[in-house]
């Protein structure tokens, strides 16, 4: 059995190597907003073969993308709208069995792409060399880079693991450029004879956790100190949107990354601790629990509801 993981590597660029990563990125960045837009245009189509048939020339012409780029991007478009046209579908089956009545607006608009990445193909678009170098394409030709990572993960690339398509991140606050690169990994077989515990797991917002199992021994994971943390930053929002300021955007900006990899690690810990090794783990299904649990919200709420309904969206 195999599992497909995600090894982030920091690529150690020159000023010149850095400016031609930044004009690649933003290259392709624009390429995606464009066939976006043409998408749009074609009936929110998501149909990746009608795409690159319709943007593929305009890619390589107008953008000065790769051959291999100029087909990434209507591929990712074609994902973005398909993932798009999956929640209008589930918005309507909402609204049908009364759920809600709020109206998924995801595709009023065509999708707008900010984030400075890039899609690259492995061995055609990047690949690896000794010395923890990686060879990158480039729109004005290779560029060979030197990376660093995780001890695990760079052993796994330098022993020669499986590897697939990777991502050129963009991290604004350290300005810094990462490689996100797909390694596929052997995992052992599960033997059912082999498991020793069988335990559930109870998911919610005052308690993050409760995992029991059949000795009824159970434990608890409080979301207490996630709450209390999620308010702080409710406020802090609060404070610095009304205040309006560049410098205060900025701050939200940074405030959005820190709480989001707060409640990330809080999460880690939680899964490493219950998923003990020979586990059985039984979860319940809370599929569109949000809707079926939703309050009043807008103007008719209360100062409670509304406080109910921000922490159902904070829900980990």
């Amino acid at each position: 059995m195999s599992q497909l993981i995600t090894a982030k590597l920091k690529l150690n660029l020159t000023a010149e190597q850095k400016a031609l990563v930044s004009q690649t990125t933003l290259a392709y960045r624009d390429g995606l907003n464009y066939t976006s837009q043409v998408a749009f245009d074609a009936g929110k189509t998501s149909n990746g073969a009608k795409l690159q048939k319709a943007v593929y020339n305009e890619l390589r012409v107008r953008f000065g993308l790769g051959a291999q780029m100029a087909c990434n991007v209507p591929r990712q478009v074609s994902g973005t709208y398909k993932t798009l046209w999956t929640k209008v579908k589930q918005s309507n089956d909402a609204i049908a069995s009364c759920y809600t009545k709020r109206r998924y607006k995801g595709l009023d608009t065509a999708p707008k792409y900010i984030s400075r990445t890039c899609t690259l193909n492995y061995q055609r678009d990047y690949s690896f060399k000794t010395e923890r170098r990686v060879s990158i394409i480039t729109l004005q030709g290779r560029i060979v880079v030197l990376y660093e990572g995780y001890n695990k993960h760079l052993d796994l690339i330098a022993n020669g693991a499986r590897i697939g398509a990777a991502k050129i991140v963009y991290q604004r606050s350290s300005k810094i450029y990462y490689l996100m690169v797909s390694i596929e990994v052997e995992t052992p077989e599960i033997n059912p004879l082999k498991i020793t515990r069988v335990s559930g797991v109870d998911v919610g917002m005052r308690y993050l956790a409760v995992e029991t199992d059949l000795q009824s021994k159970s434990k608890f994971y409080s979301g207490s100190d996630v709450r209390h943390k999620a308010n702080r930053y409710h406020k802090a929002r609060m404070t610095l949107q009304r205040k309006g300021t560049r410098s205060a955007k900025r701050r939200l900006i940074a405030l959005s990354g820190r709480e989001r990899r707060f409640i990330a690690d809080v999460n880690h810990q939680i899964s490493k601790d219950i998923a003990t090794p020979n586990t059985l783990i039984g979860l319940e299904n809370l599929t569109g629990i949000r809707d079926r649990t939703k309050s009043k919200s807008g103007k008719k709420a209360s100062k409670k509801q509304r406080r109910a309904n921000r922490n159902k969206a904070k829900w980990s």
